[in-house]
């Protein structure tokens, strides 16, 4: 990996303009992608975050030198032209253009290409060179509708209200939770929210991204004055002393990780519905063709199958090792 990027020890690095992109260890310029904890790591001099990211980087990290930039706006940082795109994954994540002496490079981080409702949707741009996530880079991972997803959830939920059960759906704390806070019908009986989530959502909301009613369930909530609730909770606070306080309940995970039934069956959970942040199989290859770039450089996930994949439909691709974690990695109680 050479040119206007360079893979060191700290991360991804751009000698023209002397900084770092999503780094995992401390350096003194880093341009952050979006708040996942393994992207977005405390220890660094100073961040680069899109507008709609940093208030929850902010929450997560504390007080760090944040400086901001809105989506498609260029900044010239030493002998690199910078711009962060749509990367659709959760809201305010972005994918970092840079461009030195017209090579053209795009760091994604994570990516979906669903509009989910709620992040600003991903848009393709066009490069020379390409890093992509595979987190889900195999064939049996292949997405329903986002409607289909939410009338199973739903359905799931109000048999658990009418059966006298809290329904307990773990999720991760920023964008997932949101995003299926946003697919519920409240109709069917109050929101909770584990306290992780409700401080992340209390930062959006902040920010006028429109969330629906939620109570944060903390320790002084009396689960018998909210009867026929769904709790949205991180995966790790499932079967904990917190939730087994609510008494009678069923279990749920939400991830793409539940189109493996080996996986639902470790989890242990009663249901397991399919949705992801992450592209699927197809959109990561529709949003490799959109780029136009033929240098692919793939990490975390399926890399060795994807590459090789990538590399029999005449693509230039190669693994790069990094320290980003995919889907497990945003479980965070933060």
């Amino acid at each position: 990996m050479s040119g206007a990027l360079t893979f060191t020890p700290a991360g991804i690095y751009c000698p023209a303009g002397d900084f770092y992109i999503d780094p995992w260890k401390p350096v003194s310029r880093a341009l952050i992608t979006h708040g996942h904890a393994d992207h977005a790591r405390w220890g660094m001099e100073s961040y680069l975050a899109t507008d709609i990211a940093a208030p929850v980087m902010r929450h997560r990290l504390g007080d760090v030198s944040i400086d901001t930039i809105g989506y498609g706006e260029r900044l010239q940082i030493g002998g690199a032209t910078v711009s962060f795109h749509p990367a659709g994954h959760v809201p305010g994540s972005a994918q970092i253009r840079v461009e030195v002496e017209g090579e053209v490079w795009v760091a994604s981080g994570d990516y979906k290409m669903v509009d989910d409702g709620l992040s600003t949707p991903f848009e393709p741009v066009k490069c020379h060179h390409f890093i992509t996530e595979s987190t889900f880079g195999l064939p049996v991972f292949r997405w329903q509708d986002q409607a289909v997803i939410a009338a199973q959830i739903n359905d799931w939920w109000a048999g658990c209200a009418a059966a006298g059960k809290t329904a307990f759906l773990g999720c991760y704390a920023l964008g997932k939770a949101q995003r299926l806070m946003s697919m519920l019908n409240p109709d069917i009986g109050p929101i909770l929210t584990h306290t992780a989530i409700e401080n992340t959502n209390a930062v959006m909301r902040t920010q006028g991204i429109a969330l629906p009613d939620t109570v944060q369930a903390g320790p002084d909530l009396n689960p018998k004055d909210h009867r026929g609730a769904i709790v949205l909770a991180p995966p790790s606070a499932l079967g904990s002393a917190w939730a087994r306080k609510f008494g009678a309940q069923e279990n749920a995970f939400a991830s793409g990780w539940m189109a493996l039934r080996g996986i639902r069956r470790r989890r242990a959970g009663d249901r397991g519905f399919v949705i992801s942040d992450h592209a699927d199989w197809s959109d990561l290859l529709s949003a490799i063709t959109g780029t136009g770039a033929e240098n692919i450089y793939v990490t975390h996930g399926y890399t060795e199958i994807f590459t090789r994949y990538l590399n029999d439909q005449g693509w230039n691709a190669q693994v790069l090792q990094t320290e980003f974690g995919g889907e497990d990695a945003e479980d965070e109680a933060a």
